[in-house]
């Protein structure tokens, strides 16, 4: 680029990160990894990846180690409290052209991709402050150390430690919403995306694997429960189908409280946030790896057409993906906010056009990216 190896640092090596990390590389640049948190400190769940997000991997040439994890979906099983029947979506007539439907363990994406990266991260790597020039970005790290580099990229989440440091925006915001993870072995014979419908509450079982469920559940909530195995108890005690079992199946959930991230700008200087540290949003449509994907896809491809011109390149990244993400943060909302209607009018509504009203969602996530 420019007859010049450009100086790149990735700050985060979760799913965005590392995305970018393997976009870049794939385009000619050679980006230092690091992340302050140790290799051992991340914490497995499940993830169901929408077909746009299959379509970014193929152009990141990751589909091929990914097709052999997991599970495809294929369709999506709505139901009530009770378990009787609400919709469904067929998720191949969905996403027909643009790719599969895949749900795996996070750990399993983490691995291809940190291949796919190169594998060489730098943990428990922190900051202490970012300076921007004209057009270089000065960075001192938390012990002390100190370097320059014409680009750096802040993939360390909805807590962006650069966001801050950069001041290109302030803490997310909570969106009233908990939800609970995990993963159960050995449980009911769950076969395809089945979510169960409460009133301010849902229940989300996903198959990942052989003998493996990942289990999503979310209540409107500001805090989360001390307790999170009894307050699943409370909440979802009372629901039919396969909920009963899950519960039964539980040894470990991991509870959490939603933030959503809305910037006016992503980039300042030579500063670029991507993934979550930009746009995150509660994880209503499973689109938080996906956006991230496909973020790495736009902006290495952004780099490499700009000839040279690095601000040119982040503004063209910009304002190719905020519509996608707007889209993603508004159809969240939309979604979420049905939670508050009571299931006597909401369940008829989602019997009579509830699949074309889910499909309709990820419309715009249809088209190129």
């Amino acid at each position: 680029m420019g007859g010049f190896p450009l100086r790149i640092l990735v700050v985060g090596a979760g799913l965005a990160g590392l995305a970018v990390a393997r976009a870049l590389r794939m385009a000619g640049f050679r980006p230092d990894l690091i992340d302050k948190l140790a290799p051992g400190d991340l914490v497995d769940s499940g993830l169901y990846l929408p077909g746009n997000a299959d379509r970014a991997l193929r152009r990141l040439d990751l589909d091929g180690p990914v097709r052999p994890l997991g599970q495809v979906i294929r369709r999506q099983y709505f139901r009530d409290a009770t378990s009787a029947p609400l919709c469904e979506v067929d998720l191949d007539a969905l996403w027909s052209g643009v790719g599969r439907c895949r749900a795996l363990l996070r750990s399993e994406l983490h691995r291809v991709l940190l291949t796919g990266a190169g594998g060489a991260v730098r943990y428990g790597v922190g900051l202490d402050a970012v300076d921007l020039f004209p057009t270089t970005v000065g960075i001192t790290f938390a012990d002390g150390a100190a370097a320059e580099y014409d680009l750096v990229i802040g993939a360390d989440g909805p807590r962006s430690e650069v966001r801050a440091l950069a001041a290109l925006g302030g803490p997310p915001r909570p969106t009233g919403q908990v939800v609970y993870r995990a993963v159960v072995r050995d449980g009911p014979p769950v076969t395809e995306w089945t979510a169960l419908l409460g009133h301010r509450a849902g229940f989300l079982i996903v198959p990942v694997g052989p003998g493996q469920l990942y289990c999503y559940a979310d209540e409107t909530g500001a805090v989360a429960p001390a307790d999170p195995m009894a307050r699943l108890g409370e909440v979802f005690g009372d629901y039919g189908g396969p909920i009963p079992e899950v519960l039964d199946c539980l040894d470990q959930v991991h509870p959490a409280v939603t933030e959503e991230v809305e910037l006016g700008r992503w980039h300042r200087g030579r500063v670029l946030l991507v993934g979550d540290a930009a746009h995150a949003t509660a994880p209503t449509l499973s689109q938080g790896a996906a956006m991230a994907l496909e973020d790495a896809v736009v902006l290495a491809e952004s780099l490499r057409r700009s000839t040279g011109d690095v601000d040119a390149a982040l503004t063209a990244y910009e304002s190719r993906r905020r519509p996608r993400t707007r889209w993603v943060r508004d159809r969240t909302r939309d979604r979420n906010r049905t939670r508050d209607v009571s299931p006597a009018l909401r369940d008829p509504l989602l019997r009579e056009r509830g699949g074309r009203i889910f499909g309709e969602h990820y419309r715009l996530l249809l088209g190129p990216l």
